[in-house]
């Protein structure tokens, strides 16, 4: 497949033309390792198109990209898919809609969420793994849905974890309910090429958002958000707009570029090569580990289940050369792709080995809990933008929860802004080790 915008960038940078524009560096480096890097690194000049305006080189990659995973549309993100999520949620409210959100979004759900003041209906999941992860009841989102009016449905899926929701079913409900279905896919962009195509554009949502960076060769930043309806094409590019840059990197845009040609030709044969090298992996430990079930390339350990204690782990793989992706007392989190290399697997297989020689068993723990959900006392705006300060978490509960203080990652919110944090918040704030909390200044009577 085509390349033109990387194309574009290595003519230029081999042209010698003089760099009468931004940026300040003119394609020089400081340092002769990031000298090539600093050559391609350009602005809106003449024939380099115009992300938020694109009809030129991004424009047709755009389309390439759009091709490969059967959109309507599909838009480049150089700001991850945070600027996705907030496009997404943007478009929903010039629509007038009412937000249903299955509990475990990102903390750029509910930032967007105070910048559009939208109002947001919370579906709890049936917990498992922490607060990371959940079952998403059928039951429970069609209630929402048949009582609220003009509703979506947004949904994290992938989570954390890899655990991945029904979303075929929960788009025949919400197309039931005229509900558009909007996923956070972020942990998601190869899905498309698996075996199986479990893309949420192919199994039915409106629109979601692959953060490229996470699981296909892009650098950080690098995102794309899709949909399947061509109603939305019209205005999401307009809403991304509304919060993005207006100097968006060509190096992370020429990143994703080069993914379209990964991805027509040479994808499908790595996952074929590497999923088989993660189940050997598993099948090694499956006597002394216990895997959660999800995504392939998530290979996410229950701690808790294992008797173990998951930030233990962690700093053992880190001492043994293994790097985790995320860790708590409960879970450890190693993320693959489908450009891991065998040479990867066997040395993880290596310290995993190690650190369990080293690691202190101890009681096997069920990771399953109930939290219902905080009283509403505040819009999720007017506690984000209220005066506020940091308390140490023992004297939080009866406090609003301002703006939501967790760590990224996993980035997800205990307390939402409004919530009144009560006794059940506090302990899960302890468990995952923060300590204090952003609360509106003015206390509850």
């Amino acid at each position: 497949m085509d390349t033109p915008l990387y194309d574009f960038l290595v003519n230029y940078a081999g042209s010698g033309t003089v760099r009468a524009h931004m940026p300040g560096h003119k394609g020089r480096s400081l340092l002769p390792e990031l000298s090539a890097l600093y050559s391609f690194d350009i602005t809106e000049i003449n024939g380099a198109d115009s992300l938020f305006e694109a009809d030129g080189i991004i424009r047709r990659s755009e389309e390439n990209m759009s091709a490969l995973y059967g959109t309507a549309d599909t838009f480049y993100s150089a700001g991850g898919s945070t600027l996705c999520i907030q496009a997404m949620l943007a478009a929903m409210k010039l629509e007038g809609r009412t937000v249903i959100a299955v509990r475990n979004v990102h903390r750029a759900f509910l930032n967007a969420a105070a910048l559009l003041d939208l109002e947001v209906k919370w579906l709890m999941p049936r917990w498992s793994g922490g607060i990371l992860s959940g079952e998403i009841s059928l039951a429970d989102a069609e209630e929402l849905l048949r009582s609220t009016p003009s509703p979506c449905l947004y949904v994290t899926s992938p989570d954390y974890t890899g655990h991945m929701a029904d979303i075929r079913s929960l788009s025949q409900l919400c197309r039931k309910y005229e509900a558009p279905l909007i996923v956070d896919n972020a942990h998601g962009a190869h899905l498309r090429f698996m075996q199986e195509d479990m893309h949420p554009i192919s199994l039915g949502a409106d629109m979601c958002c692959d953060s490229a960076h996470k699981m296909l060769p892009a650098l950080t930043g690098a995102a794309m958000l899709h949909t399947s309806d061509a109603h939305y094409a019209g205005m999401l590019r307009q809403c991304m707009s509304m919060f993005a840059s207006t100097s968006p990197s060509y190096l992370i845009m020429a990143s994703i570029d080069l993914c379209c040609d990964y991805l027509e030709g040479e994808i499908r044969r790595d996952i074929c090569r590497v999923i088989p090298m993660i189940n050997a992996l598993k099948q090694r430990f499956a006597d002394r580990l216990c895997f959660v079930d999800g995504d392939p390339f998530h290979i996410t350990i229950s701690a808790a289940e294992s008797g173990l204690d998951g930030n233990e782990l962690a700093q053992l793989l880190r001492e043994n050369g293994a790097e985790c992706e995320y860790s708590d007392s409960d879970l450890v989190i190693l993320l693959m792709s489908p450009m891991t290399a065998e040479t990867d697997i066997t040395a993880l297989s290596a310290a995993l080995e190690n650190a369990l020689s080293a690691a202190v068993s101890g009681a096997v723990r069920d990771t399953r809990f109930t939290m219902e959900l905080p009283r509403k006392a505040m819009s999720i705006r007017e506690a984000f933008f209220a005066p506020c300060e940091t308390i140490p978490v023992g004297e939080a509960v009866g406090r609003i929860c301002a703006s939501v203080k967790v760590p990224c990652p996993p980035a997800v919110p205990i307390a939402a802004s409004g919530e009144v944090i009560d006794r059940s918040c506090v302990e899960l704030f302890r468990r995952y080790g923060i300590p204090d909390v952003i609360v509106v200044k003015q206390q509850i009577q």
